[in-house]
């Protein structure tokens, strides 16, 4: 199975039920050149201030020779008002998590990665992987998304993707030619769901490959990044209402339960 690659002009049901089917999709032209620079500079100083792991520990989670930065809503107004709620996201969070969260979905992780000349391969995972209490195959519970700031190749550590993974049981382990590079030009988005193995492939060129990666889950979980932490007081009160809510600052039924007279 490939991965289905759109153009941003693609009729969005025909995306989305590739979408289900595959457990992955990319679709290009999404991110403007002005964006993608916009981002970069509000990321420089952050990225900058990332430690780079030079002696990698084969047995780490994360690859050495990579640059990672969170909490983007606070450090990127474009990747905050932009890329949060963008219209193609939020279609795909309303087709995936609705059905399972039907009072909304939240912001699960943002992160900024750069992979560097010698990063190995990512070990391959799940997103959801953290959600033990449902078996394999899971509900749809997580869909994440990677926007490629640079162009995303083979050789330069592009995104491992196994299509029709998010359907497997526990025991299905893939073959090699099960696994593909997510190869895509810069402004494409790759999309997929959170059960479907995936991780960094392994950088063999002399660039660093940039992405951002923003995944969202269902209202009711956990979020993986500590939104609360993350975004100051100051920061949550310039959010426009649409990505406050996204970022899981509304109560989802009971849960979230807060005083707002305090800190006013």
């Amino acid at each position: 199975m490939d991965i289905p690659v759109f153009t941003s002009s693609a009729a969005t049901e025909e995306m989305l039920s590739a979408l289900d089917q595959a457990g992955c999709m990319v679709v290009t032209g999404l991110l403007s050149e002005q964006a993608r620079t916009s981002i970069s500079a509000e990321l420089a100083p952050h990225m900058a201030n990332a430690s780079v792991i030079e002696d990698d520990d084969p047995e780490a989670f994360y690859p050495g020779k990579t640059r990672r930065t969170t909490a983007l809503l606070t450090r990127s107004n474009t990747i905050a008002e932009q890329l949060v709620p963008h219209a193609m996201a939020t279609d795909v969070c309303d087709r995936f998590l609705l059905p399972n969260g039907e009072f909304g979905y939240q912001l699960h992780v943002t992160a900024a990665l750069e992979v560097g000349p010698g990063a190995r391969e990512q070990e391959l995972h799940r997103e959801e992987d953290s959600f033990q209490f449902f078996p394999l195959p899971r509900p749809n519970l997580i869909v994440a998304s990677m926007w490629a700031i640079s162009d995303f190749r083979a050789e330069n550590g592009a995104t491992l993707i196994v299509p029709g993974s998010h359907q497997w049981p526990a025991e299905r382990v893939p073959e090699a030619h099960e696994i593909i590079a997510a190869e895509m030009p810069a402004g494409s988005v790759l999309f997929w769901l959170g059960g479907l193995l995936h991780g960094a492939g392994a950088n063999t060129s002399q660039d660093w490959r940039y992405g951002v990666i923003l995944t969202y889950s269902l209202g009711w979980l956990r979020q993986e990044e500590n939104q609360y932490l993350d975004v100051p007081a100051q920061q949550i009160a310039k959010l426009s209402p649409k990505v406050k809510k996204i970022a899981g600052f509304e109560m989802y039924r009971a849960l979230g339960l807060y005083d707002p007279s305090i800190g006013a």
